[in-house]
């Protein structure tokens, strides 16, 4: 087991742990929670050994074996399968050994049997692939690969070379949605004990039966998932609060005696008994407010659908086309996740979506008063790191009062202590706050979002959850957060194959397909079924009450537009091109009209048929 003793520490006289205690069982898998910048990395750093504390001890048991991952593989000619096998040292210096002792032949071949030597290369190929790596790729160099794949192949390395702590930081943040859901399975699985820092809510579901928290300074350890972990804190914290409120009732109601009658000879008695009383009364302090964790999108104006329509485009970076065949269409009530693995074309058609990227073929239109933002972890790398965030927002914004932009930093969570100090030295989540309101400055009607979520911690993943869930623009969303597509997408899209089709069924069943279930099936197949489940029969009505709500909203926007064309001024000579703009926006919205009531059509007799058996 791992045994935390009363550890001190602090970093430039900032205490980080202060008499912490706690004990992680042998064998359990924990997730490592706290605020940004509390310092989990740090106690990772101490554990391994690399840091010396001020006091307290760490206990583990002798030549227990720590692993983490390193910083990333080096950019060497080694193929990545190579790099891998290499991570296991002593089955590399066994096989290495020269010896020609029969004596020492035979101890190294009964330690090459005992550790399962000879199937290293299939463990560590089934690794690489659950990564993303196929079978090309594992014999190509490291060199070949940038530094987040890079990252992907120590991520490998430290999981084939199977240590007793397995301590992993953060390890989704370089990872897709693919590589998140076959981590989450193989540490669900792992034969030893793993602590990871995590703020990937599905994977501290998932994967651990433990959570430890790291607050004030203290740790806590508490059984269950993070959900369980929730709960309990929560409770917790309610009892403590209300403590802590009955015992101040208590104090004030001692100290009002004691004042009113310390004078008073008849009785001092009594008043000095109080004073002791208060004396020795321990005091409950009560909880500290959580955080407040906030997103502020400013709301666009309304826009007649479609806002993107793409007929049989294509496109591609002047080779061959990634994508073809596309016949796309985006409403602005759209809350869409593309899916699909890594290199398949997901950026590609975020790109083509935002005209970053013009069609090799085909026809792509949009809105003509049409706004996108974009957000991509390559912005928040190319933030001025020398500059504050409230001079990214002069610079945005230069007719703006300094009062009005610290106001719209506050609304994205940047308070005093961080609008005036240099981007350098923010934290992750909050460069990553910065980039999100650089790209909502223009309240766009379409927010493209490419993995919003790394380096946010938990409570700011929720905060964006309820920003997007009242933005009223459209969302295109590329995460690997399971937890924050299953809250904010409505619509599915798969990107494979160099096409991209509506995934028909839920975020559940693409989980099951990519830990090896079944193919997904079409809508088509899905009604074969004699005997639905729960879960279908759930999809199914979730999918009518969405066109029920989509039909009734085009349906106020179509009563918007009768009123409009109903005025005799639109008639009038000088508005003929203001009537005939009203006319083709009339014409989309009953177009419009038309598609959501065969949606529902179609959505009404899959629920029948579900229910019906």
């Amino acid at each position: 087991m791992l045994k935390i003793q009363d550890i001190t520490y602090a970093v430039n006289g900032r205490r980080l742990f202060e008499g912490a205690s706690t004990t992680i069982p042998t064998g359990h898998k924990v997730g490592f929670v706290g605020p940004n910048g509390t310092g989990k990395t740090t106690l990772f750093r101490i554990i391994r050994g690399e840091l010396a504390l001020e006091s307290g001890a760490i206990e583990l048991p002798r030549r227990a074996k720590i692993g983490g991952v390193a910083q990333e593989a080096p950019a060497n000619d080694l193929s990545l399968i190579d790099t891998v096998l290499a991570a296991d040292i002593e089955r590399a210096a066994l096989l290495a050994d020269a010896s020609e002792d029969p004596n020492r032949i035979a101890e190294v071949q009964t330690r090459l049997a005992d550790i399962d030597a000879w199937s290293a290369e299939g463990r560590a190929s089934a690794i690489l692939k659950g990564l993303g790596f196929d079978q090309s790729a594992q014999k190509r160099p490291c060199s070949d690969f940038s530094g987040g794949w890079r990252m992907r192949v120590a991520l490998a390395a430290v999981l084939f070379s199977a240590p007793d702590f397995l301590l992993l930081d953060e390890p989704t943040n370089y990872l897709d949605l693919e590589g998140t859901i076959w981590l989450e399975a193989f540490l669900a699985r792992y034969p030893h004990t793993v602590v990871v820092i995590s703020h990937d809510r599905d994977l501290l579901n998932r994967a651990v039966g433990g959570i430890l928290h790291l607050e004030n300074k203290q740790l806590t350890f508490y059984q269950g998932n993070y959900d369980t972990f929730a709960k309990t804190r929560a409770a917790k914290r309610a009892v403590q609060a209300a403590a802590a409120k009955k015992q101040s009732a208590q104090r004030e109601h001692l100290q009002s005696f004691v004042d009113r009658f310390k004078a008073k000879a008849s009785k001092a008695k009594q008043a000095q008994s109080r004073v002791k009383a208060l004396e020795r009364m321990e005091l409950i302090t009560p909880p500290e407010e959580v955080a407040k964790r906030v997103f502020t999108f400013p709301q666009p104006e309304e826009l007649s659908p479609p806002i993107v329509a793409i007929e049989n485009g294509a496109v591609g970076y002047g080779g061959p086309d990634i994508l073809s065949q596309l016949e796309l269409r985006i409403d602005q009530d759209d809350r869409i996740a593309l899916l699909g693995k890594n290199g398949e074309g997901k950026s590609t058609l975020s790109k083509l979506i935002s005209s970053r990227l013009k069609t090799s073929a085909g026809r792509l239109v949009t809105h003509n008063k049409l706004r996108i933002g974009y957000f991509a972890q390559h912005q928040v790398d190319e933030l001025n790191l020398d500059e504050t965030p409230l001079q990214h927002l002069q610079s945005e914004r230069p007719d703006h009062s300094p009062a009005r932009l610290r106001a719209m930093l506050s609304g994205f969570g940047l308070g005093p202590d961080q609008v005036d100090t240099v981007v350098a030295r923010l934290s992750g989540g909050q460069k990553a706050r910065l980039s999100l309101l650089l790209a909502t400055l223009d309240a766009p009607h379409m927010l493209i979002l490419d993995e919003p979520t790394n380096h946010l911690d938990i409570e700011s993943r929720e905060a964006l959850v309820q920003a997007l869930t009242t933005y009223s623009g459209a969302v295109i969303l590329v995460s690997h957060d399971m937890h924050l597509l299953s809250l904010v997408a409505d619509r599915l899209w798969l990107v494979s194959g160099g096409r991209v089709t509506p995934f028909e069924q839920d975020l559940a069943a693409y989980r099951d397909f990519l830990l090896g279930g079944a193919a997904p099936k079409k809508s088509s197949e899905k009604l074969k079924i004699k005997k639905p489940g729960r879960e279908q029969r759930i999809t199914a009505r979730n999918e009518l009450k969405r066109a029920e709500e989509r039909i009734e909203k085009i349906t106020m926007m179509h009563g918007k537009l009768q009123e409009k064309l109903a005025d005799p001024k639109l008639y009038e000579d000088h508005n003929a091109a203001d009537l005939a703009v009203w006319q083709k926006k009339f014409h989309e919205v009953e177009t419009a009209l038309s598609r959501a009531e065969k949606l529902w059509l179609s959505a009404s007799e899959t629920v029948e048929k579900l229910e019906n058996g």
